[in-house]
Formats: C-alpha cells, structure tokens, sequence
C-alpha cells in the first residue's frame, strides 16, 4: 500500500495507524495533483503498490487553481496509473475541511464531487469523503483535530482519518 500526496500524507505515521499492513509513505509537502501525476512514475510506480491512497488538492485550490485544472491533473495521474498499474486499486481521500482554508469550502466540495464522479467511473476506485466527520454541530471544521497551525492533522485528526479508512483497506484487501 503507497500513501501518496501532499504533507496530509508526509506527516501521517502509518506505522502507528496501520501496524499490520505493508504501507509506505510517499507524501511530499506542498505537492499539488499536478506533482503527484508528474512524479507518479518515481515515487509510485517502481514499489507495484496493490493498493494506493491518494491525498492532494488543497494545495491547488490554496493557489487559486480551479476544481476543473485540480480534476484534468487528476485525470492525467490516474491514466498513468492505469498504464502502468491495470489492477491497483485507489483510493482517493477527498480535501478535507480544515480552519485555515476554510475560506475555498465551496471550491473544496466541488473538487471533491469532480473527484468523486472521476472515482465512480474507474472500477478500481474509490471516493473517501472526510468533510461531514470533520465538522462539528455547528458546521464548522473540528478545531480538536487540528494542529495549532489549523491546516494539518493532529494525532486525534490522524485516528478519525485511521477510522474512515481501515474498512477500504480491509475491503481493497479481499
């Protein structure tokens, strides 16, 4: 299993999260989707991974790109990865609601319904949607789950974000 993408992924410690599953780690901070497709072949590929998790988008909506330049980089990593790996199943995490970036919400939840379509028409992929977990009553990002920085993941944002995607793992699995 490859995790892959921005620092969501850099920071998550796969070791304690997933102690019994052979994951590496192949997040690189401030990488947008445009990177993970132009470096897929070197980061990803060469491992064979049966199963990848994806996390990018935010980073790209952050420098002003639109949904539609996010899903088009999205589409040019996912033909990649179909050339090369056929079989592997993916896994795409959708961009999560955090404080500091709470402003591109809108922008947020359309990348993540342009990802979710692009998801639903590849039979080897799946859509994880982190967005109504992370929010509180109020609507609002869960403060808890955040470090101070309001952007990244704390431990308590890494077990929600553990919890959401151990049944896709185990089912990716079988």
């Amino acid at each position: 299993i490859v995790f892959y993408g921005s620092s969501s992924i850099r920071l998550w410690d796969l070791k304690k999260a997933f102690p019994d599953l052979p994951a590496f780690n192949r997040g690189f901070g401030g990488s947008q989707m445009a990177d993970a497709a132009q470096f897929v072949r070197r980061a990803v590929t060469p491992l064979k991974p049966k199963t990848i998790v994806l996390y990018e988008g935010d980073n790209d909506l952050n420098v002003n790109k639109t949904p539609q330049q996010v899903a088009a980089d999205f589409d040019a990593l996912l033909k990649s990865l179909r050339t090369d790996l056929p079989e592997a199943k993916l896994i795409v995490i959708g961009c999560k609601p955090s404080p500091s970036r709470w402003k591109l919400i809108d922008k947020q939840r359309e990348l993540n319904r342009l990802l979710s379509e692009r998801c639903q028409a590849d039979q080897h992929a799946k859509f994880l949607d982190v967005e109504k977990p992370m929010l509180g009553a109020d609507g609002q990002p869960r403060a808890e789950l955040f470090r101070t920085d309001k952007l990244h993941l704390n431990d308590a944002g890494y077990e929600l974000w553990n919890a959401l995607l151990a049944p896709l793992l185990a089912q990716k699995a079988q």
